[in-house]
């Protein structure tokens, strides 16, 4: 009920943690300052909250290791992009274009070098940037093998496994996607929950009696969600088993295999009806980023799939 709530707010700096709490019923404040750590601010709570409190999950040394460098090749990948567009659009505001459609290949970049311009402050902004853009794409490598070394470890590869089996996700996305996650599945009661702590699923507009859905609410990992996003583009194109598919899907048992084989038909139809109703592209990719995991089921809606790819427990 709510007026038995307490409401709690904690400023939490590297050095201190300056807390309040509000009783809702007889409106009593009550403040308090603790030191470096967390152990203090833990039993304050405990002291206000008669047992409700609830702990959430914190990853691993390891998981937390694996994800910083997953998580450092997506900035690689981000000051790439960066860079790239900083050049083209300064050769744009000179009248310099490139006069082929393919760019970023080895012709390019030599097309890119012999590039000069009239004043000098511009000279030195160019022969800043274009290193960057050069340079970026094999610090991405490096760390995009060094993601892949971290593959063995038998905590992660069966579940990374399996979510290579859908289409439009790869190792790298599958294990960013684990990651990102905590390596725990488990904690996710069903598909729905997942989609939900994502911020897949629309947020909701309230007013009295009327109700609207909005844009997703965009809560949770921000790297997981895009990768999702990214991923459900593929299953706007007919649904098909090509080579590249076929291989990440070698030695998956068929109950394994029948999830994405039947989401590549439901998510395709999902697009058509969409489209066919004129919403936008990226609003149909929005729309299917959540839907693998949510198959429907005749006994607990989207749960079964959530066990199916989660891979045991390592004895």
């Amino acid at each position: 009920m709510v007026g038995t709530m307490t409401w709690v707010g904690l400023d939490v700096h590297a050095r201190s943690t300056y807390a309040a709490a509000i009783d809702a019923a007889t409106g009593e404040l009550a403040r308090a300052r603790f030191g470096p750590g967390v152990d203090a601010p833990l039993e304050w709570l405990r002291s206000l909250l008669a047992g409700s409190l609830t702990a959430v999950v914190v990853p691993a040394p390891e998981v937390e290791a694996a994800r910083e460098m997953t998580r450092a090749h997506d900035v690689c990948r981000q000051e790439l992009m960066r860079a790239r567009h900083r050049v083209s659009k300064m050769l744009l505001r000179h009248g310099v274009v490139y006069p082929k459609s393919k760019t970023w290949t080895a012709e390019h970049r030599r097309w890119l070098s012999q590039q000069c311009f009239a004043e000098p402050p511009s000279e030195t902004v160019f022969a800043d940037c274009s290193p960057r853009s050069t340079a970026s794409p094999r610090a991405r490598r490096r760390s995009h093998l060094r993601s892949h070394s971290s593959l063995p470890d038998e905590r992660w590869w069966p579940t990374v496994s399996r979510l290579r089996a859908f289409r439009g996700i790869d190792t790298l996305t599958a294990l960013s996607i684990h990651l990102e996650l905590g390596g725990d599945w488990r904690r996710f009661e069903r598909a729905t929950a997942l989609s939900a702590w994502l911020g897949l699923t629309p947020s909701l507009n309230q007013s009295g009696e009327s109700s609207r859905q909005g844009a997703i609410a965009k809560t949770g990992s921000m790297l997981a969600r895009r990768l999702l996003v990214e991923s459900a583009w593929h299953y706007s194109r007919q649904p098909r088993l090509g080579a590249t598919l076929a291989n990440r899907q070698l030695g998956q048992p068929d109950h394994i295999l029948a999830i994405p084989n039947r989401a590549q038909q439901r998510l395709y139809r999902v697009n058509r009806r969409m489209r066919a109703r004129g919403k936008p592209h990226n609003v149909t990719a929005g729309a299917r980023s959540h839907e693998p995991l949510s198959e429907p089921h005749p006994v607990s809606p989207g749960r079964r799939t959530i066990r199916a790819i989660v891979a045991p427990t390592p004895r």
